[in-house]
């Protein structure tokens, strides 16, 4: 079953989003960017996701919708709370079929964000979202990569899939001070493996 296509038309601002490093910041001096609104409505059918649980890198947070700002960007947890993570509500919820989206700050406000040490997942780690519903989902990371924002490899990350998957964004590699934005994003690619109650 390909991915709910009502996010399609969101799409490229997600992408836009990404290529230009919104919402990952280094802590560096300076005035931190604008606090997005975090309060976007969730589309309807199925149990929204309330948490993210990864185990190896010691990441557990609680998980925020995140919709569009004014200026058609993806909102992001706000850089002053770089421990938040947040789902992007125009797309699958985790669990359902079709690539959730997560992102989350490699750092901020002066400290490590949510997912600082993203990284150093490899093939075989676990991940799992519990759901407002109670139950929860399991994903198991098949891929790991690292790749320069003006190669972002949109297709492979938005792309329809059958089953349920599960992305997980932040930004890496090197930090250009003058753009105060880092030059490469950090892609966890999971699969679901099971859900419970």
């Amino acid at each position: 079953m390909p991915a709910d296509p009502r996010w399609r038309p969101a799409l490229v601002v997600l992408i836009g989003l990404l290529l230009a490093v919104t919402g990952c910041t280094a802590g560096a001096a300076g005035p931190p960017p604008a606090e997005p609104a975090v309060s976007a409505p969730a589309p309807a059918g199925g149990a929204e996701p309330e948490s993210i649980d990864i185990p190896k890198i010691g990441a557990r947070s609680s998980l925020v919708g995140l919709g569009l700002n004014p200026d058609d960007t993806v909102e992001v947890p706000p850089v002053t709370q770089p421990l938040q993570a947040g789902w992007y509500v125009h797309g699958p919820k985790p669990g359902e079929p079709g690539p959730a989206v997560v992102l989350g700050h490699v750092d901020g406000n002066h400290q490590p964000g949510i997912f600082f040490r993203l990284k150093e997942l490899a093939v075989g780690d676990e991940i799992t979202v519990r759901r407002t519903d109670g139950s929860a989902v399991a994903f198991v990371v098949r891929e790991v990569d690292q790749v320069a924002k003006k190669n972002f490899p949109t297709d492979r990350v938005y792309g329809d899939t059958e089953g349920a998957e599960l992305r997980l964004i932040t930004c890496g590699g090197v930090f250009d001070s003058t753009a105060r934005s880092y030059q490469d994003n950090v892609i966890v690619y999971a699969t679901l493996t099971g859900s419970s109650r």
